[in-house]
């Protein structure tokens, strides 16, 4: 297992972005490194936990709980196939373009050491939304992604340092419960039955996603 590319965004200007200032940072682009990885603080006042990477809605995007997200290039190679046309590594917005590794079958709390410093911790599974789309330029493609069940993963930073593309990625904890990425993503999209399962996470699991989990519990008491 290993990083193939790290991706960094600058702040660009699109029509499809709710960013009060029309850009958007969905446009990343492989680099040799090193760069630096830490915790960017709070959602809303944090932004990326890579260096030099921009996240320009920090509403909805960014934060210690989403300081660097991963999709695995075996998902982006399936959906060339699907789509018909190339997707480079950071096509889908994502920091980690890992290869060799099953990014939407970790488990939350899940971590991964990359290269011989940094230590990062899933949280949850990416969310699409309207500036996604609108990068992709694909009619219907929130509900398509939705669909796929595949979401990548966003993760927090444990351990900060640097890494670069070529590194290597070890497992170095995996949670002893079952509650995957991709279970996740089910249950805060397509089916709200299975939020109940979230808790076995724990703390590990995104505030939000807890959230939605509590809240569904407390309409069905």
């Amino acid at each position: 297992m290993k990083l193939l590319s790290l991706n960094l965004g600058r702040p660009t200007f699109a029509e499809y972005t709710d960013h009060p200032d029309g850009v958007t940072g969905m446009d990343k682009r492989p680099v040799d490194g090193p760069v630096r990885v830490a915790a960017p603080g709070p959602k809303g006042v944090g932004a990326s936990g890579v260096a030099g990477d921009a996240v320009c809605e920090t509403r909805h995007h960014g934060g210690n709980d989403q300081a660097v997200y991963a999709f695995a290039r075996e998902d982006l190679d399936d959906w060339e196939r699907e789509l018909g046309r190339p997707l480079a590594g950071g096509a889908f917005g994502e920091n980690l373009t890992t290869e060799g590794l099953d990014v939407s079958g970790a488990k939350i709390g899940e971590r991964w050491r990359i290269g011989s410093e940094v230590v990062l911790e899933v949280t949850s599974g990416r969310i699409p939304c309207r500036t996604f789309q609108g990068h992709l330029g694909e009619k219907g493609w929130v509900k398509r992604f939705t669909h796929k069940g595949a979401p990548g993963a966003y993760l927090r930073v444990i351990t900060p340092g640097e890494i670069r593309a070529g590194d290597p990625i070890r497992i170095v904890h995996r949670p002893d419960h079952e509650v995957t990425v991709a279970l996740q993503f089910r249950a805060v999209t397509t089916e709200r039955e299975l939020l109940p399962r979230l808790f076995a996470a724990g703390d590990a699991l995104h505030p939000e996603a807890m959230e939605k989990a509590r809240a569904y519990v407390a309409r069905q008491s």
